[in-house]
């Protein structure tokens, strides 16, 4: 019996490929869990997709000129990201469109125009990878650069922390207070963006959003103060990713889905026995 419970769990990370991806998985969780808890928390979730999909024609023009190379696609998605989050807000500013539509404008082009240059010059193959991503080819330059985009996520969290979350809650009064909204917004969204292409080499760019945003949507469920829901995040994060990668393996299935689905599946868990505002507690308190 503990032989076949070891043989499930924790022989498949005796290859190098698992081990990498799981390390993968843990780095991504650190990041992406408090960035995912202000987007929820800002009312930003659907805009998180928007950017999820706004980093694929940077991506595509990366591997236009480089191919499959990662730092070349990764600088091409930050740089799109980063444009489009700035066009969305010029936007916003001039006209009378709110920023969520012209959010929704802008990443609905660029998805289209990504895909259109991917196709131009790779094959099927290459569009899925950029598309949906495939964690278990994750190398040690894949890891480097997200444990970098990590570190500086939690450093920039931590510095700003007490002014980011009083932005996040009560925006007017820490403007009435000589606060610069504007900056600290601006900081935020950098942040979404590098998370968001440091995810998509492991889950493709219309996937890297869920390890983000599931497991902060499911730990609102069961946590209240920010650092631990940040903490239940990343556990949740961790978790989908360690038995994603096993339902992968063990089943031959992809791996971004496998770990969007197992994720899904906390989801559903926490809306029908989360601690705070679940079924159970509609229903049975």
């Amino acid at each position: 019996m503990l032989q076949m419970i070891y043989d499930f769990f924790l022989s498949p990370f005796h290859y190098l490929f698992l081990k990498r991806a799981l390390i993968g998985c843990f780095t991504l969780s650190l990041g992406s869990a408090p960035v995912g808890i202000f987007l929820v928390l800002r009312r930003m979730s659907l805009m998180g997709d928007a950017l999820s999909h706004a980093v694929l024609p940077g991506v595509a023009v990366g591997f236009l000129l480089a191919g499959l190379s990662l730092p070349m696609m990764s600088l091409g998605g930050l740089l799109a990201g980063l444009l489009v989050a700035l066009l969305a807000g010029v936007v916003s500013r001039f006209t009378l469109l709110q920023e969520d539509a012209s959010f929704a404008g802008f990443f609905l082009i660029s998805l289209a125009f990504g895909v259109m240059i991917v196709s131009t010059k790779g094959s099927n193959v290459d569009l899925i990878h950029v598309l949906f991503g495939t964690i278990l080819s994750v190398d040690a330059l894949s890891l480097i650069l997200i444990g970098a985009v990590t570190t500086f996520t939690l450093f920039a969290i931590a510095i700003i922390y007490r002014p980011f979350v009083l932005e996040c809650f009560d925006p007017v009064f820490f403007k009435s207070v000589g606060g610069h909204g504007g900056i600290y917004h601006l900081l935020f969204l950098f942040l979404v963006v590098a998370n968001l292409v440091v995810a998509f080499q492991a889950l493709g760019t219309l996937m890297a959003l869920g390890l983000m945003m599931i497991p902060a949507i499911s730990a609102r469920l069961w946590a209240r103060g920010i650092l631990t829901l940040c903490g239940t995040a990343f556990l949740i994060s961790f978790l989908s990713g360690y038995f994603g990668l096993l339902v992968s393996y063990h089943g031959s299935f992809p791996s971004g889905p496998s770990i969007i689905l197992i994720a899904g599946v906390f989801y559903v868990i926490s809306i029908l026995f989360g601690r705070y505002g679940s079924l159970r507690t509609h229903f049975f308190s």
